[in-house]
């Protein structure tokens, strides 16, 4: 009953093999987990702090044994920002003395200051995403709407962000198929009245097919007994292995802050 219309929600392929410690554990718990490890990395002081956050955030995605491939692609994105970050922030922070000057160039100053808070950026980022990747991001879609709602989210609110992420891969490939037939038929791009008018065809018939598609995800959604609310095969429950993560996790945080922070007080 779970293999609705919200299957095709993203997530990372799992490696072949047994089943990880991470994907045996329970959804509500690896959410609530994610956005607690999220909230507490950033109030980290120090960059030792947040590199051994990272650190722990990495034992994740080991624990998770997510393929490196599928991880290093959706760090791309990330990535790319945190570069520009990296170039633009230690000359977009003034520089407070004689000693936080890190060079000069063109006439513009460069601090060691900006440089240290880019880098606290980078590694602060790097550790939620790896957290949200290993714990969120290889959570079957059933799993990850089940754990929203279970957590107090509104339903509504939950089908509809599930709806709208599976949608996005739809209207992906009829785009994708839309653009490759118009490409068999010599379509080029150009500034003409021709160009115009085809992408208004291409925008006009991707609706057209968006709209039947729809008709038929929900006549197989209410074939697998949708009401209203999507049907569950299996109610989550916490066992022993589950509040042993959350021990150990918590005892974990909890050194790292320690840590972080009794280094933070001695400076």
């Amino acid at each position: 009953m779970t293999s609705l219309a919200v299957a095709r929600l993203p997530a990372l392929s799992l490696s072949h093999g047994p089943q990880a410690l991470i994907q045996t554990l329970d959804a509500r718990m690896r959410l609530a987990a994610a956005f607690c490890f999220a909230a507490f990395v950033v109030t980290l002081p120090g960059l030792a702090g947040l590199l051994a956050a990272l650190g722990l955030a990495l034992g994740l995605v080991v624990l998770a044994r997510l393929p490196l491939l599928s991880v290093l692609r959706r760090l791309v994105m990330v990535e790319g920002l945190m570069l520009v970050v990296l170039i633009m922030l230690p000359f977009t922070t003034p520089v407070a003395g004689p000693n936080d000057l890190l060079l000069q160039v063109w006439g513009l100053q460069a601090s060691w200051s900006g440089l240290w808070h880019a880098l606290r950026i980078i590694v602060t980022s790097n550790a939620v995403v790896f957290a949200m990747l290993a714990l969120v991001g290889s959570m079957p879609a059933h799993q990850l709407v089940q754990a929203l709602t279970a957590l107090g989210l509104p339903e509504r609110l939950v089908q509809l962000l599930a709806l709208c992420l599976r949608y996005i891969d739809i209207l992906t490939d009829e785009y994708q198929r839309l653009r490759h037939a118009m490409k068999l038929r010599g379509f080029q791009l150009s500034c003409s009245w021709h160009c115009y008018r085809s992408l208004g065809y291409l925008v006009a018939m991707l609706i057209v097919r968006s709209l039947e598609r729809s008709e038929r995800v929900l006549a197989a959604m209410m074939c697998r007994g949708y009401t209203g609310r999507f049907p569950v095969a299996q109610a989550l429950r916490m066992r022993v292995r589950d509040w042993g993560f959350v021990f150990a996790f918590s005892a974990a945080c909890l050194l790292v802050g320690i840590w972080a922070w009794s280094g933070a007080l001695v400076r």
